[in-house]
């Protein structure tokens, strides 16, 4: 299944903070656990928020990816569909 996780880094992380979200997020890039397919990743232009468009095997896989960003990041999960045509129904 498809998801769309929008991550939003809390605000008023120190430095430090800040150093090791940009560590997990490497470590994660480098060794994307078997059932995890990464289909992309975008920043929003002002740098508020990153989008990541990502197909997993199961839904707990996302809660294990998720974990090491507690209480660095707020991460919304939504479910999405690709629309491949616009319907009238």
């Amino acid at each position: 299944m498809l998801y769309m996780l929008i991550n939003v880094t809390k605000p008023g992380l120190t430095g430090e903070q800040y150093a090791t979200v940009a560590q997990l997020a490497n470590a994660f890039y480098e060794n994307v656990p078997e059932g995890i397919k990464l289909h992309g990743d975008w920043s929003a232009n002002d740098r508020s928020r990153t989008f990541s468009l990502i197909e997993a095997d199961s839904p707990d896989l996302l809660e294990v990816i998720q974990r090491p960003f507690q209480g660095l990041v707020d991460i919304e999960t939504v479910p999405v569909t690709a629309v491949t045509r616009w319907r009238s129904e």
